[in-house]
């Protein structure tokens, strides 16, 4: 490729002999071709090959077609194949082939999604976005949606939201006057929930230790009668799916006395509130529309790729309240600009993904999406009691708690397991027991994936010695 005189000229001339683009696009079809029958975790050359990457900067550019090659050479290698079928950590999703198609051409695009006069398109594919996901969800018609990185982040703009409207109806600005001085308020939380709502309650100023913990059962759900008197100066957190057991908090009935008590309830589904778009799963999130807020994830069930959070509320002035933002370069017009429902204003298309997967799928297609994964988790759940582990959990949706018959058995044959790289899960403690935790979260899981999961699983007990 001929060198061009300026940066400026460089850069268009690579625009527009499309080599670099051809190459990338070859590099990934080949990844694809593997993606499903490869390793899932890297090889040890793979990651002995990373070393490759630690270079001095140069002080001339570099060729960019050997810039491509090296991230195809050493790093395809060394990527965990998360688009498989056969990864079941962190419940992680896929990504359905279309949509990846429609995010290639949205990174092109390269759109800044703070306002609609930065990206009208953007701004109408989130208005479309949460039109879908309010109906999907069932939830209250008045809801908006915010779109952010990570249920981690759309925790913390639910629980911002709560905690200014609290305050507000106390006659506190948090805003404007902090929290020094502000009026007690109580947070009131199951003992199990998931570390991000204790990180988001310390971001918050709500410290872990003042946090009233409500004991659970033995799957993890919050205990009712063990539940505190609710007064309207409390901020309640219920969870949709326990991130070890998949156990949904007894929401119905927690919602009403929250409800009767004028209290504001926020509801972690990170990847549980996806139950309530199937008629089959939908008993488990009965009563979700009496909350005050919902925070969700689209990686995770819905299978959109990374990043993709959503904070849902239904009192607009509070969320938009809890994250304001004001300068005078910032043009807030009459159509939706988005930023005004997150924390950030530098944000990349998000909602496109979650547009594109709902587009293709259709409710039916979620439906069949969420019940697919049930069914394979609780496929997988009786062969591994067949081939004598323990199944530590009910599986009431896409969650397995595995063991063996002592401790150290679980943690060498998970250390085989993952070293075999014929599958991945993570660890667990449950209980104060370790287990092998199995999020079954992807699309591409067949039944022949799980056949392949389980055999894996009685090899690595076999070559366990302890």
């Amino acid at each position: 490729m001929a060198r061009a005189t300026s940066l400026q000229d460089r850069m268009t001339q690579m625009a527009n002999e499309r080599v670099l683009f051809e190459q990338a696009k070859s590099y990934a079809y080949e990844y694809l071709d593997q993606v499903f029958t490869r390793n899932v975790y890297p090889t040890n050359t793979a990651l002995e090959n990373l070393k490759k990457f630690d270079e001095p900067l140069s002080n001339a550019p570099g060729d960019p077609l050997d810039m491509l090659r090296m991230l195809h050479e050493y790093g395809s290698p060394a990527t965990v194949t998360t688009t498989g079928g056969r990864y079941f950590g962190l419940v992680v999703g896929s990504v359905f082939p279309p949509v990846m198609a429609a995010k290639w051409l949205a990174d092109v695009w390269d759109q800044l999604t703070a306002l609609y006069v930065t990206s009208p398109i953007l701004s109408k594919l989130e208005s479309v976005s949460e039109k879908w996901l309010v109906e999907l969800f069932g939830l209250p018609s008045q809801t908006i949606a915010g779109f952010v990185s990570g249920s981690s982040m759309a925790i913390l703009c639910g629980l911002a939201a709560g905690r200014y409207e609290i305050l507000n109806r106390a006659g506190w600005d948090v805003n404007g006057k902090g929290l020094f001085g502000a009026p007690p308020f109580r947070v009131v939380v199951g003992a199990e929930a998931h570390s991000t709502v204790f990180k988001a309650l310390a971001l918050l100023g709500l410290g872990k230790e003042r946090v009233e913990l409500v004991p659970v059962d033995e799957q993890g759900r919050m205990l009712v009668e063990q539940v505190p008197t609710l007064d309207s100066n409390t901020l309640l957190i219920l969870q949709a799916g326990n991130v070890n057991s998949g156990s949904f908090d007894p929401i119905d009935e927690l919602c009403e006395r929250a409800n009767a008590a004028g209290a504001w309830i926020h509801i972690d589904g990170a990847f549980g509130l996806w139950a309530a778009a199937s008629e089959n799963q939908r008993h488990l999130t009965k009563g979700i529309e009496k909350a005050d807020s919902w925070s969700v994830d689209g990686h995770k069930t819905l299978n959109t790729p990374y990043d993709n959070g959503i904070v849902l509320c239904k009192h607009r002035d509070a969320l938009v309240s809890a994250l304001q933002a004001a300068g005078s370069y910032i043009l807030y017009g009459e159509n939706r600009d988005g930023m005004v429902f997150t924390p950030e204003m530098s944000r990349r298309g998000r909602a496109l993904e979650i547009w594109a997967t709902l587009k293709i799928l259709g409710k039916s297609g979620v439906e069949e999406l969420v019940d697919g994964l049930c069914e394979r988790a609780s496929q997988f759940a009786e062969q591994m009691r067949e081939n004598g582990f323990a199944i530590l959990n009910e599986v009431v949706f896409n969650q397995v708690l595995v063991a063996c018959d002592t401790p150290k058995k679980t943690a060498a044959m998970l250390k085989n397991l993952q070293r075999s790289g014929e599958c991945w899960c993570g660890a667990g403690n449950w209980h104060n027991t370790p287990v092998v935790r199995v999020s079954v979260c992807s699309w591409a899981t067949t039944a022949e994936d799980i056949d392949r999961t389980v055999t894996a699983f009685v090899k690595a007990r076999e070559g366990a010695k302890v």
